[in-house]
């Protein structure tokens, strides 16, 4: 009979969610304080915990380092970059390497074609081993305290590849052939895919994106029956400000496939 307990954790780094962090994420400090409490209540009853790191270079193709406009100024963090910006004679956005600039429309337009998410110029955040890279400490503390029991967070990195944006812990939103790690992560689905797997608590930042993207790879590609292990803790994660309908959407669609949502002081009782 299943009987694992599974906790996703999606990007619960200090640049997500300390306020001081390069793309802070409103409530997120909270929603990890209140993750940090549940895991610590039920630590004993946690068989596998699975964190994701978002892992960026500062150039990267959606880093304002990564374009220009014809007079050479790179973007402003959180404009929006969508095909019609970067094709014509004279683009509103080109890349700033001409090396890279096919490439680049390329990437843009394989965007629209998926439908996801339009090109989003982010600011530098989760620098590999700079000081946002890291998990949220009171976050940290509770899964150290939980690994005392002689257990082993995953870790699962993501967004090396400066090519393209990989809000999924699934696989890339564009694939880059040269690049196997952007295709999909099969040793996750696999994982969670378990039959032993009973419930998977879903947590993390954000739920506009990057949790999004994952739960939605995730149950894309393991099956129906599967999605209604997953449940949503829904006070433990929060959308990127202005992208809110992207996890209301998120939402109603993944609960309408069979996830539950739960809340941190619920979870496990």
């Amino acid at each position: 009979m299943a009987k694992k307990v599974v906790l996703l954790i999606i990007d619960g780094q200090v640049d997500f969610c300390d306020p001081t962090g390069n793309l802070y994420v409103k409530g997120a400090d909270k929603d990890m304080e209140r993750l940090a409490k549940m895991i610590t209540r039920c630590k004993g009853d946690i068989d596998d915990a699975i964190c994701t790191l978002d892992s960026h270079h500062l150039v990267h193709i959606a880093h304002p380092i990564w374009w220009v406009d014809e007079n050479g100024n790179h973007p402003n963090p959180f404009t929006l970059i969508t095909e019609a910006d970067v094709l014509g004679t004279r683009p509103k956005w080109k890349a700033f390497n001409p090396g890279y600039q096919q490439r680049s429309v390329e990437y843009v337009q394989s965007l629209q074609k998926n439908g996801r998410y339009v090109l989003c110029v982010w600011p530098p955040h989760c620098l590999i081993s700079g000081k946002g890279y890291g998990l949220q400490p009171v976050l940290f503390d509770a899964l150290l305290e939980w690994e005392k029991q002689f257990a082993a967070v995953n870790y699962v990195t993501k967004g090396s590849n400066i090519f393209t944006e990989h809000y999924s812990a699934c696989q890339a939103d564009v694939f880059d052939p040269e690049d196997p790690k952007t295709g999909l992560n099969t040793d996750l689905i696999k994982l969670l895919q378990d039959p032993d797997v009973a419930l998977i608590g879903l947590a993390g930042e954000a739920s506009s994106h990057c949790l999004a993207s994952t739960a939605q790879d995730v149950a894309n590609n393991f099956g129906e029956e599967n999605i209604k292990k997953f449940a949503l803790i829904e006070d433990a994660c929060s959308p990127v400000p202005g992208f809110e309908k992207f996890a209301e959407d998120f939402i109603n669609n993944m609960t309408k496939r069979g996830m539950k949502v739960t809340t941190s002081d619920k979870f496990l009782k």
